[in-house]
C-alpha cells in the first residue's frame, strides 16, 4: 500500500471482490469472470465470451473512513455496426447498503459487432479511464462499487483518501442465480437494478449473477461451474435462450433440464434450488426460433422466425417449454424436496406486460426490471417461498 499526493493506493485483490468466479490477470491489472477458466475454455461462441466477461453483479466491497474514491479501469464496450455509440456504463457507489453516487468511465475498447448471426466483431482499442467519487461521510463505513454490466472491465488501480480494508463477512447467505440476457441485465439502466440485484437487496442475500446474455443453454460446463461455487441458495431461470436459438427440440431438451440439475445436486444435494420457466414474451409464446434482429425500424427489435405448426414435430415455443419444465421439476420434486418451480409468468405477465411493454419485444425495460425483481423477491424470498430465512 502506497501514498501518494494524499491517495491511498491499494492493490485490487479478490478479497475486495465479489460476485466473480475468477479473476484472470491482464497487463494493466484484473479482469473479472462470472464463469471459470475450465469452463470459459469450452465457450463454443464469441457472444457467451463477452457476456460473461461483463460483470454482472460483481462489486468491489470495502470498508473504510474515505470520503473521495477513484478506480481506474479499462472498459470495453459493444456496439453494433451502423448505430450509434453505445452509452457509457455506469458503476453504482452504495454506502451502508444505501445507493449513494454514479459514475461513467469514457473512453476504453469498443468491440463493434458486424454480424449478429454470424457472431463476427472488431475490436477498437481505447485508453484506461477513472470513475470518481467524492463527497462520501468521513466515518467507518461498508462502500460497495457495482460494475457496470454492460461492459466487460479491467481493473487497473484503486485509490482513497483513507486505507481500505476487506468488509468483515456479514453472515449473508449466498444466492446463486443463472439465467439470459434478462437476468444479465438488457436494458437495465444501471448495475444495480439489474432485477436479481434489486431481489438480492431485498432478501437480504449476496449475489452471484451468472446471467448471461444470449447463454443460458443448458451447457455442461455452466452446470458443472455451478456445482462448484458455494452457494446457500440456488435458481435457474432457463428456456428462452433455447428457444430463440432453435437449439434443441423437446426430445432432447428434457434430458438437458435431467443432466444439469443432476451436476448442480452432485455439488448441492440438498440446498434449495428453485426452477424458473420463461417470463412472458409474445414474440415467442406459440412461435418456435430462431430468433432474428430486426433494424428495419430504426432501432433493434426482434422477431420469431420459426413455424408454429411445427411444434407437433418437437420445434421449441415458451409454452411448450414451460409445461416441460413444470412436469419435470414435479417429477423430481417427489424424491427432492428441496427442488421448486416458478412460471416466470408471475415474474413478468400479461398484466406486467400492459404495463410495461418488452422494448425490443423480448426484453424488458428499467420498469420491468423491478417488476420481475419485487415478484421473485416477494415469491422466492417472502414468507412461504423456498428461500425464506431458516430453508436452507
Amino acid at each position: 500500500m502506497s501514498t501518494e499526493h494524499g491517495w491511498t493506493t491499494t492493490p485490487i485483490t479478490a478479497e475486495l471482490l465479489r460476485g466473480f468466479l475468477d479473476l484472470e490477470p491482464t497487463a494493466r491489472g484484473l479482469l473479472p469472470h462470472r464463469l471459470p477458466a475450465a469452463a470459459r475454455r469450452q465457450i463454443p461462441d464469441e457472444q457467451l465470451a463477452m457476456a460473461e466477461a461483463q460483470p454482472s453483479g460483481v462489486r468491489l466491497v470495502l470498508r473504510t473512513r474515505a470520503t473521495a474514491i477513484e478506480l481506474d479501469t479499462l472498459p470495453t464496450k459493444r456496439a453494433h455496426r451502423g448505430f450509434p455509440a453505445p452509452a457509457d456504463g455506469v458503476y453504482d457507489l452504495l454506502v451502508d447498503g444505501r445507493l449513494t453516487d454514479r459514475a461513467t468511465v469514457a473512453g476504453g475498447n469498443v468491440r463493434t459487432i458486424t454480424d449478429m448471426v454470424a457472431q463476427t466483431s472488431e475490436l477498437s482499442e481505447g485508453p484506461v479511464g477513472t470513475a470518481r467519487f467524492t463527497g462520501l461521510p468521513a466515518r467507518d463505513k461498508d462502500v460497495e462499487i457495482w460494475l457496470p454490466h454492460t461492459e466487460i472491465t479491467e481493473l487497473v488501480a484503486l485509490r482513497t483518501d483513507a486505507p481500505v480494508e476487506p468488509v468483515p463477512d456479514r453472515g449473508r447467505r449466498v444466492w446463486l442465480h443463472h439465467g439470459s440476457s434478462i437476468s444479465h441485465g438488457s436494458n437495465a439502466t444501471r448495475p444495480t437494478a439489474v432485477w436479481p440485484a434489486l431481489a438480492a437487496a431485498r432478501g437480504g442475500v449476496e449475489l452471484i449473477n451468472l446471467g448471461f446474455g444470449g447463454g443460458a443453454l443448458l451447457d455442461p460446463f455452466t452446470a458443472r461451474a455451478m456445482r462448484d461455487t458455494p452457494a446457500d441458495l440456488i435458481s435457474l431461470k432457463i428456456g428462452i435462450n433455447i428457444v430463440n436459438a432453435d437449439a434443441m427440440r423437446l426430445r432432447a431438451f428434457g434430458p438437458a433440464v435431467h443432466g444439469f440439475l443432476d451436476t448442480l445436486r452432485e455439488g448441492h444435494p440438498t440446498t434449495p434450488l428453485l426452477v424458473v420457466s420463461p417470463v412472458l414474451c409474445p414474440v415467442q409464446e406459440d412461435t418456435p426460433g430462431p430468433l432474428a434482429p430486426d433494424f428495419s425500424g430504426g432501432t433493434l427489435k426482434f422477431r420469431a422466425t420459426g413455424d408454429p405448426a411445427e411444434r407437433a414435430a418437437g420445434r421449441l415455443t415458451l409454452d411448450v417449454v414451460r409445461d416441460e419444465l413444470a412436469r419435470i421439476v414435479g417429477q423430481r420434486a417427489a424424491d427432492d424436496p428441496n427442488l421448486h418451480h416458478i412460471d416466470g409468468r408471475e415474474l413478468y405477465g400479461e398484466q406486467d406486460h400492459a404495463e410495461f411493454p418488452l422494448p425490443d419485444g423480448i426484453h424488458p425495460g428499467p420498469e420491468g426490471h423491478h417488476r420481475i425483481g419485487e415478484n421473485f423477491a416477494r415469491l422466492a424470498f417472502g414468507p412461504d417461498g423456498p428461500f425464506a430465512t431458516g430453508t436452507d
